[in-house]
């Protein structure tokens, strides 16, 4: 008989511990960023998006629309450089939040992640240093010369399958900025990258002035969206939410309008 009980008593608190931990694992994405009260961002540093200035605080577009955003969530934004190649194990291993840098939306990422509605419209461009520039008119043109473009980037998908490049030499690097000194050094001759980032680094004064576009040739209209984990409505919705929030009492125009990018927003007030 005291077998019997101490089996049962045994029988329930283990149905205990299994009802409290099936409860525990009920807490959503929302609840656990939520609780630690901060949404860890993963980003890139590439202007005009991240970037550090000659002070060294990140700032640029992207940190200032997302640090708008947070505070309508309620939320502390902090910024987590990541490795772009594996920008989604960081976000499936919770090292950070969230990917919001310059993502573009696809229907592989959105199987993947959670996408939120698209805030920016952007293309790939060619960028070379202007005597190059100025030769490229046709496929022809970019024979036995080395592209570049950073790994797993919508530049990288271009330069791998679009036609215009078949007669080049590609490499990849690990990031846009890397490309853009690849072509600077001379040991590339075309970098493929975002052209937002053109817009934020070749310019009057800057360290690529001697770099300009291919005029004429750009490739892969895309937008871009901030990445969540799979299956993440609650958070979604707070993030979609803050997002039409900021555009609706100006502040994401005026951010825009500071890095020149106003003519690319998605998003506007209702």
């Amino acid at each position: 008989m005291k077998k019997k009980k101490l089996l049962s008593v045994l029988l329930a608190g283990a149905m205990s511990a299994s009802i409290f931990v099936g409860c525990g694992s009920s807490a959503t994405d929302w609840d656990y960023i939520s609780n630690k009260g901060e949404l860890v961002i993963g980003v890139t540093y590439f202007e005009p998006m991240n970037y550090l200035d000659a002070d060294g605080k990140l700032t640029g577009f992207e940190t200032e629309f997302a640090e708008a955003v947070c505070e309508k969530m309620g939320v502390t934004p902090k910024f987590q450089k990541i490795d772009w190649d594996s920008k989604e194990v960081e976000l499936n291993s919770k090292t950070i939040d969230c990917i919001w840098n310059g993502l573009t939306i696809d229907d592989d990422r959105k199987s993947t992640m959670d996408i939120s509605t698209p805030y920016m419209e952007n293309k790939q461009v060619m960028v070379a240093k202007s005597d190059v520039a100025d030769k490229i008119k046709s496929a022809d043109d970019l024979k036995d010369k080395t592209v570049v473009a950073e790994k797993k980037s919508a530049g990288e998908t271009v330069a791998q399958t679009d036609e215009f490049f078949s007669s080049a030499k590609y490499v990849s690097v690990d990031a846009q900025a890397k490309a853009l000194l690849e072509v600077k050094s001379g040991t590339a001759d075309v970098a493929v990258i975002d052209y937002v980032m053109s817009i934020g680094t070749l310019k009057s004064g800057s360290d690529y002035a001697d770099l300009k576009v291919v005029d004429g040739k750009d490739f892969s209209p895309e937008q871009y969206g901030i990445a969540l984990r799979k299956d993440s409505p609650e958070t979604l919705k707070k993030l979609n939410d803050a997002i039409q929030a900021v555009a609706d009492d100006g502040t994401l125009d005026k951010i825009a309008e500071k890095y020149s990018l106003q003519d690319l927003l998605l998003v506007k007030k209702k």
